[in-house]
C-alpha cells in the first residue's frame, strides 16, 4: 500500500483487495511496505510506520543505503541469505508476529490495516510444500 492519493488510493486498494479474493484468489499484501515483514524478523510492532523507518532500520542492521541499494535485482537475490544467517533474525518468529498483527486488525478494512503484512502466509506455504 503506497500512500500517494488518499481516498481514491484506498478505494482502488480495498477493492483490488477485495475482487481478487471473490475470484479465488490469495492476496498477499502489506501495508505500509513490504519491508516491515524484513522488520519483523527481528521485532514486533503495532506502531504505524512508514517506509522510511523500515529503511532507516534495514539500511542500518545490512549496513547499506537500503533505500538505494536495497531496491536492486543484485541485492534482493541475496535477502534471504541474509535472514537465513543472520543469528538476531528469525523467520518462525516473523511469521508469529505477522499472524499477530494480521488477527489484531482484520476486521478493519484493508486500507486501515497497519501494520500489517500477508506475506507470511505465502512463506508459510512455501515452506509446508517445499521438496525435501
Amino acid at each position: 500500500m503506497d500512500f500517494k492519493e488518499g481516498e481514491k488510493e484506498f478505494a482502488d486498494f480495498d477493492n483490488a483487495i477485495t475482487k481478487g479474493k471473490l475470484l479465488g484468489y490469495n492476496i498477499a499484501y502489506s501495508n505500509d511496505s513490504f519491508e516491515l515483514w524484513f522488520y519483523l524478523h527481528f521485532n514486533y510492532t503495532e506502531q504505524k510506520h512508514n517506509r522510511t523507518f523500515y529503511y532507516k532500520f534495514l539500511g542500518e542492521k545490512w549496513n547499506l543505503n537500503y533505500e538505494k541499494d536495497g531496491k536492486t535485482y543484485r541485492f534482493c537475490k541475496t535477502i534471504y541469505s541474509k535472514l537465513e544467517n543472520d543469528k538476531r533474525a528469525s523467520q518462525p518468529d516473523a511469521i508469529e508476529r505477522a499472524d499477530k498483527l494480521f488477527k489484531k486488525q482484520s476486521d478493519l478494512p484493508f486500507h486501515q490495516q497497519n501494520p500489517v503484512t500477508l506475506v507470511y502466509k505465502l512463506v508459510k506455504y512455501l515452506n509446508d510444500n517445499k521438496r525435501a
